[in-house]
């Protein structure tokens, strides 16, 4: 069985298994106050960045292959 398209291109496991992860844990999870609205539940890649103690455009790259 081929590897699932995504928009024409092929789907990064990595990436899709970043997100999911990064989208079900909230700030209040990892102790980071809760500052205001957010387009989408979970915490932002600047804060899982932090987190991890790496760049954000490096995280950036792993989520996006």
């Amino acid at each position: 069985m081929a590897p699932p398209k995504l928009l024409g291109m092929a789907s990064n496991g990595l990436g899709d298994y970043l997100r999911s992860r990064r989208g079900q844990v909230t700030p209040a999870h990892v102790g980071l106050p809760a500052d205001g609205l957010r387009r989408v539940s979970g915490l932002r890649r600047e804060e899982v960045a932090l987190l991890a103690g790496m760049s954000v455009d490096y995280y950036t790259r792993l989520e996006q292959g």
